[in-house]
């Protein structure tokens, strides 16, 4: 950014200056109000006046000086050449002076403000003879050594902090671009006589050494608050290696990591409850042993699921529908342990249903939560105009030193410039009528295509489910369990490579809007899949395992989808990717490496997380699954990323993915499980063989039991039962909990709408701004083309009347 240059005019300073008084530099609008004065004043002198501006030094000329002796600056094609008189000039506005810091305001502010006092006490310039004034030549535009040393710049600051405040006066020093040194120094001269005084006493009092440890202690405190806030933020999970990632493939493949991140984080947050109400006390309370030998350990169950893993606390079956309550050791007088009136037995069954109630909620929160804040940071800024340059002037991180992150940097830059000019280069693309009608037959094709290949996944599913129920497998066949899932995985990992087949032919032009195409059809396909094997569980099973436990069989059916899903994961990346690589380089001779497919893998992971929560209430540790397969998912797909994929060959910006990404994986995914688990909550008989709610018509029913109970308990607990009846039975509390949850949301929306349209207005203020800029800059150039073509004219006058003596 160009230095503000000054006019000044070396006239000596009269008494009357000392008196006079300075507006404060706090009010920048009075600053602003002295520096257009200043420009005004200027510019009326040069116009009128026509005051002669030259350089330093007058003899130096070049190549590029015109007769007048002013420089003529290069410029662009089609564009005003401006003088470099009318670029001090306007190097001098106020606006120039926008968005720096507070120090070099005050510092620029002294500079005119001196200038301006001085001018009080004399007459305006066009009053005076032009004898009589000072004259301009041979002074430099920028600095004057004769009127403004650092001297008197110094005293004028150390006046003005001294008529501050404390507290106000330390953070005005706090923001000035100096040196800790300068600022030490400033502080001191500034302060008062009272307030050396003051210091002094106090370093120097009865109890000095006092002083010199309260401050070792608080800077002691102050370098361990640094240290821990940098440990922090070390700690992070995969710091470098997504930046990495983003340096080199782009905000479109990072979006996918970001997003197995968040996932991660999701699943920290329903395990936590879960662990702590349900899983630690079952653990710490064992139920006792079922009749009959415990299965051993055969390594199938780390694929079935079932065997030894059934009498653990992995499944439903394993929880008891008693109270526990701590044991206590018989009085010494009496033989039995009488239990406290006041003390309440904590019930497995309420525990249950409430830690699993809460978790969700807490969830659905969070979701809810993360949508609105992705939303209103994808969405904020609705125009991306003028981000080239910011990208190109203000990206780079001059605190960088390692070569290694100055290396990541520029990685990062170079990506996100790719990204910026290919969404402009799309933008300004323009088809004919007959393409669009073409593409459009096509692409409605290609939907055809996809949703029957849809429908024959669905029918396929739903056959074999049936085939299941008709053929029961059993105890020792259990590896014959394994075969319904392994259908479906199969089926989740052929079909996305047929939508994508297929998607090669619309030939989208934006790559944004092939990946949400390729999302939509992808999560239209494992969703089917997922209400048909809901269905079949709810529907179908319940009703044939009539004297088994159906929710352990529901359980180990979702941890078998967990577990191979997670394999099919793996099977996909080495065949996908690492031997379509090594095809491509040993036996085609290409370069050229397959790219990360976003839209495939972004759906394996709600579809994961589905199942997830799909199966909390019938396998309360599959979130403590799921995290390791996160965590195993991550590391795998990077080293693939960074060995076998390449960068996408039209980069695209990624701005919205997150909030896509959330919300998929709120309303789809989420909303469906909460559906599931509510019908199964609400309307399906729990087995009366094993779980916590094995005497109860449904599970919600052991919230009426538990009202009961603290009814004949006492009166000292009879508001829990009112609690029950008003706020949990009753319907009206949750509607309003929903409605404020909606209008919560819909106030968000709407602040960020009003934050989208004052910050349009902000830049439509910023270009009318630029406007006035040019009609300055178009003002200025007229009045010094006219003071040129005077001065020529009055050269060529003064010229043929010396050639021609006779014209006299």
């Amino acid at each position: 950014m160009a230095q503000p240059l000054n006019f000044v005019l070396s006239v000596p300073e009269t008494p009357e200056d000392h008196s006079s008084q300075e507006p404060s530099p706090y009010d920048e609008s009075e600053v602003h109000d002295s520096f257009h004065q200043l420009i005004q004043e200027q510019s009326q002198w040069v116009a009128e006046e026509g005051l002669e501006l030259q350089q330093r030094e007058p003899g130096a000329g070049g190549p590029q000086t015109s007769g007048c002796g002013q420089r003529a600056l290069p410029g662009p094609e089609d564009a005003l050449v401006h003088s470099a008189a009318t670029l001090r000039v306007l190097a001098s506005m106020p606006s120039r002076t926008i968005g720096r810091s507070r120090g070099a305001v005050i510092c620029q502010y002294y500079d005119r403000s001196v200038r301006l006092r001085r001018r009080v006490s004399r007459p305006e310039l066009k009053g005076v003879g032009r004898s009589a004034r000072p004259s301009l030549r041979l002074y430099d535009l920028e600095l004057d050594p004769a009127a403004l040393q650092e001297e008197e710049k110094r005293f004028l600051l150390v006046k003005e902090l001294q008529g501050l405040p404390v507290a106000q006066r330390n953070h005005m020093l706090r923001g000035m671009p100096l040196g800790l040194a300068e600022k030490r120094c400033l502080r001191e001269e500034s302060q008062t006589p009272t307030g050396k005084q003051r210091g002094r006493q106090g370093s120097h009092g009865l109890f000095p050494c006092c002083g010199r440890l309260r401050d070792a202690c608080v800077l002691a405190l102050h370098s361990l608050g640094l240290g821990l806030l940098a440990g922090l933020h070390a700690l992070r999970p995969w710091r470098y290696a997504l930046k990495q990632i983003g340096g080199q493939f782009g905000s479109s493949v990072l979006s996918y990591f970001l997003f197995l991140k968040t996932l991660l984080a999701f699943n920290a947050l329903l395990l936590l409850p879960l662990l702590a109400f349900i899983v630690g006390v079952q653990a710490a309370f064992p139920p006792p042993a079922p009749p009959g030998s415990v299965p051993s350990f055969t390594g199938l169950e780390l694929l079935t699921g079932g065997g030894r893993f059934t009498h653990t606390v992995l499944y439903y079956g394993y929880y008891s529908n008693s109270t526990v309550s701590q044991p206590c050791a018989p009085p010494p007088g009496a033989g039995q342990c009488r239990r406290e009136a006041d003390s309440l037995p904590y019930s497995m069954p309420l525990a249950y249903l409430f830690t699993v109630g809460l978790a969700f909620f807490i969830t659905c929160i969070t979701l809810v939560y993360s949508m609105s804040h992705s939303f209103g940071e994808s969405y904020r800024v609705g125009s991306t105009s003028g981000v080239h340059a910011v990208t190109v002037f203000c990206s780079w991180d001059h605190k960088v030193t390692q070569r290694r992150a100055s290396r990541l940097q520029h990685d990062n830059i170079r990506t996100h410039l790719k990204e910026l000019l290919a969404e402009w280069q799309r933008r300004r693309g323009s088809q004919s009528t007959c393409g669009r009608l073409r593409r459009v037959a096509v692409r409605g094709l290609v939907w055809l295509l996809s949703l029957g290949t849809t429908l024959g996944c669905t029918v396929a599913v739903y056959a074999f489910s049936e085939l299941m129920i008709k053929s029961p497998v059993s105890v020792e066949q259990e590896g014959a369990l394994l075969a319904l899932p392994v259908v479906v995985c199969l089926l989740n990992l052929g079909a996305p490579y047929l939508f994508r087949c297929l998607a090669a032919l619309e030939r989208h032009d934006s790559p944004v809007l092939e990946v949400y195409v390729a999302v939509c059809r992808n999560l239209i396909l494992k969703m089917v899949i997922l209400g048909i094997l809901c269905y079949h569980w709810l529907g179908r099973r319940v009703g044939t395992l009539k004297d088994q436990c159906w929710e352990n069989f529901v359980g180990q059916e979702l941890y078998r989808l967990t577990v191979l899903d997670f394999l099919f994961v793996l099977l996909d990346t080495l065949l996908g990717e690492l031997v379509w690589r090594l095809i491509s380089e040993k036996q085609l001779k290409r370069r050229e490496k397959p790219e990360f497919d976003i839209a495939g893998n972004v759906l394996e992971l709600i579809y994961g997380q589905t199942l997830t929560w799909l199966g909390v209430l019938f396998s309360p540790l599959l979130p403590a699954i799921q995290i390791v397969k996160l965590l195993l998912i991550f590391y795998v797909k990077k080293t693939s990323l960074m060995a076998n994929c390449q960068a996408p060959r039209r980069p695209w910006l990624a701005s919205h993915m997150s909030t896509v990404f959330i919300s998929l994986l709120c309303f789809p995914s989420f909303l469906g499980a909460a559906v599931f688990l509510c019908f199964a909550v609400w309307r399906v008989k729990p087995s009366s063989t094993c779980g916590p709610f094995r005497s109860l018509d449904s599970m919600y029913e052991a919230g009426k039991v538990w009202v009961r109970h603290l009814e004949e308990a006492g009166p000292r607990v009879s508001w829990l039962p009112w609690v029950h009846r008003y706020l949990v039975e009753n319907t009206f509390p949750v509607y309003l909990v929903s409605a404020l949850l909606l209008a919560v949301i819909y106030l968000h929306i709407q602040v960020v709408k009003g934050q989208r349209r004052v910050i349009c207005l902000l830049k439509e203020q910023i270009s009318n701004e630029g406007e006035d800029k040019v009609f300055l800059i178009n003002k200025l150039h007229s009045v010094y083309e006219r003071k040129e073509r005077s001065r020529a004219g009055r050269t060529q006058e003064a010229e043929r009347l010396t050639d021609d003596p006779d014209a006299w």
